[in-house]
């Protein structure tokens, strides 16, 4: 399963980017999405179809990519925010209308999964790209006796072993689901009891929050336990170590669960390109090979399951327990508090 991503990291912005790739004469379609989302292969198909060169640009997180378009990060075609930030994106007018007449694959996304897009219901904004969950991978060959629980990281004898996502809404959603509250709680008490669980119980026992490299000290040996996403710790570890690694999505009722989409973001050159894209991606077969390129089952396509040839790293069953992480409004700040005293006081 292992691949390259069509990844380009740039130390000069978007326009580093747009002035090194229009040296082509083919059209450009400038992708900024998530590390380890997109396959090489389902690229290289979209871009001999049609005759153009896609540029990855990635991120790590939803607040990353926020804070890169909000800062004036110009050019792309397509962004792949999480539900809560669809949005975020709407109220504050930085994606374009979506044509649906241009994306008959939407025929695909299936009604439950609609049903789920309270933030954006006719899928004016956002069409769905993937639902799943973060979970949590264990080196059993060094780990014994633990729950498929998030109580695996009060385990002391793990200290310094362990990383948790850099991920507000990741981390504190964790809590608020193990101290059995709703992950989109406007409680404040709730919150605060979620976040002492964390810097009491849980953050002694870290060596650091982590978004970044997780999978690949994970792959190493550094970290024997890690909370993030399946598709990144599957791409860092070779195949030999598969039957070491335990991953899971912990069980308990309520834990987060992200629906990401696939935006035009306000100010695109490349609408049209962007449509065939989206299109071109939930294409049964297409959708397919995205699917077992990173382990995933077909949470959110009616037919690209029956042409998946890989075991999924975890089930849609698996998730059925898991909460969409929505936008707060204006809770957003408490939340923001709390994880900012999590992150940066001792």
């Amino acid at each position: 399963m292992k691949h390259t991503l069509h990844t380009l990291f740039t130390v000069l912005g978007i326009t580093f980017l747009l002035g090194a790739c229009n040296k082509t004469n083919q059209p450009t379609l400038y992708l900024y999405n998530w590390t380890y989302y997109t396959p090489d292969s389902v690229i290289k198909k979209f871009e001999d179809k049609y005759g153009v060169t896609v540029v990855y640009d990635d991120y790590a997180s939803n607040e990353d990519m926020f804070a890169k378009l909000m800062a004036g990060g110009v050019g792309y075609d397509i962004v792949v925010p999480s539900a809560d930030y669809v949005s975020i994106m709407k109220k504050t007018n930085m994606l374009e209308k979506i044509d649906l007449s241009k994306i008959p694959n939407v025929k695909y996304i299936k009604k439950e999964v609609q049903n789920r897009m309270v933030y954006d219901p006719n899928m004016e904004y956002s069409v769905p790209y993937y639902m799943g969950a973060a979970g949590i991978a264990v080196n059993k060959n060094e780990v014994k006796n633990y729950e498929h629980s998030w109580n695996i990281f009060e385990h002391k004898e793990l200290h310094d072993r362990m990383t948790m996502m850099d991920d507000m809404r990741e981390v504190l959603g964790a809590a608020l689901a193990y101290r059995g509250y709703d992950v989109n709680t406007s409680n404040e008490k709730e919150v605060a009891k979620a976040a002492e669980l964390v810097n009491k119980n849980w953050k002694p026992n870290l060596i650091k929050f982590d978004a970044d490299g997780f999978a690949k000290s994970f792959a190493s040996g550094d970290f024997l336990v890690v909370h993030g996403y399946a598709e990144a710790i599957f791409e860092e570890i070779p195949d030999s170590m598969y039957d070491s690694v335990d991953f899971f999505i912990p069980q308990e009722k309520g834990s987060p669960l992200y629906m990401d989409s696939l935006c035009i973001p306000k100010g695109a050159k490349n609408i049209e390109l962007a449509h065939q894209f989206i299109n071109f991606i939930l294409e049964p077969e297409n959708y397919a090979e995205f699917l077992d390129s990173f382990g995933f089952p077909p949470t959110i396509h009616t037919e690209a399951g029956k042409y998946q040839k890989e075991k999924p790293h975890y089930t849609e069953e698996d998730i059925k327990h898991c909460v969409l992480k929505k936008d707060l409004g204006e809770y957003l700040e408490i939340y923001n508090q709390y994880w900012q005293d999590i992150r940066f006081k001792d």
